[in-house]
């Protein structure tokens, strides 16, 4: 079947072959109403489909980025690709969505993969390795933006929470009502990933601002699927804590879980604290106090940036680590 041309369409709709590139352009600066309606309608008579990789050759753009989120199973993944989204949608870029599951071999490969795609920029939420494929980024000049981590080492614009506020707000709330023996768990914090390490920092900040001691099991930092024999564990000391901060959305799951097994009730047997406002956090039975992140500002600023970077606009360098306020949404569990 012979392939429709921008030269087809023209002659179909009778205008120039320049029209109908303004029209797929959309510079409609100097085109009638009468003149797009005809031309619309001979591209869909013929069936026309614009050639992006040419377009791309001519005007050195894909109008597309790449996301690399570090585990699409989160909501803040989920929340912030889809504001990232938004912000490149109104602004005719497409966006590409990969799970690099907080695998740095993973994360490597759809770096690579993507730049060869030839995609005009990087919003990642690195796994802490790979440093030297980032140096060298840096080196290029390609634009990238970190989401959610960083590297303090390498100069590139980093959005994220206020991480150890995060936690000193959940043990705050947590003195605030009593509680002494608090306790934390975290996935592992063996690779440095930066909010899980500075979630730890701030929760032992905070509790050593209130003068209160932290057992060594009463801090656990662990693969998802070891989350529960660690409750497990941490509950089964007779100096055992009383109330435990979740420190992100899938410890959280894990927990309630673990508590749903157990029989146990909320926050009578457990208080309970989860870092990440989930969906479920507010009609759960009971609501589930949590430390929220303004998922839809971080996702919108990071892709502000990066699109700033790609049309070689000014960023400035006070940009290059924004961090966001967290909020701690108070329910029923403590």
């Amino acid at each position: 079947m012979k392939k429709v041309t921008i030269a087809d369409v023209a002659a179909h709709a009778n205008v120039s072959k320049s029209t109908v590139s303004q029209y797929l352009n959309e510079r409609y600066d100097y085109m009638g109403e009468a003149t797009k309606a005809k031309v619309k309608q001979a591209i869909e008579e013929l069936g026309y489909q614009p050639n992006f990789v040419a377009r791309s050759l001519k005007q050195k753009s894909t109008k597309t980025i790449g996301v690399i989120v570090a585990n699409i199973l989160h909501t803040f993944s989920t929340e912030v690709s889809r504001a990232i989204e938004d912000v490149c949608n109104e602004e005719g870029f497409h966006t590409i969505v990969c799970n690099a599951d907080d695998d740095p071999d993973k994360e490597k490969k759809y770096i690579e993969m993507l730049r060869a795609k030839q995609v005009d920029g990087l919003i990642v939420f690195p796994t802490g390795n790979n440093r030297d494929l980032y140096r060298k980024m840096v080196e290029e000049s390609y634009p990238i933006i970190l989401l959610d981590r960083w590297f303090s080492d390498i100069e590139i614009p980093a959005v994220m929470l206020e991480n150890e506020l995060a936690s000193k707000l959940a043990v705050e709330h947590f003195v605030d009502r009593g509680y002494q023996k608090i306790g934390l768990i975290t996935t592992s914090i063996l690779e440095h990933i930066t909010p899980r390490q500075e979630r730890v920092n701030g929760f032992e900040k905070g509790m050593a601002e209130h003068n209160l001691p932290i057992p060594d099991h009463f801090v656990q930092s662990v693969a998802k699927e070891r989350i529960q024999a660690a409750l497990d564990e941490m509950l089964s000391y007779t100096d055992r804590p009383d109330a435990i901060i979740a420190g992100n959305d899938l410890v959280l799951t894990e927990i309630l879980k673990y508590v749903k097994q157990q029989q146990l009730t909320i926050p009578e047997d457990l208080a309970l604290i989860g870092i990440d406002d989930v969906p479920y956090a507010s009609f759960y039975t009971p609501a589930i106090t949590t430390v929220a992140q303004p998922t839809f500002k971080m996702g919108k600023m990071s892709a502000e940036l990066l699109l700033k970077k790609i049309l070689n606009k000014t960023v400035d360098a006070s940009t290059n680590e924004i961090r966001f306020q967290p909020t701690l949404m108070v329910r029923d569990s403590v």
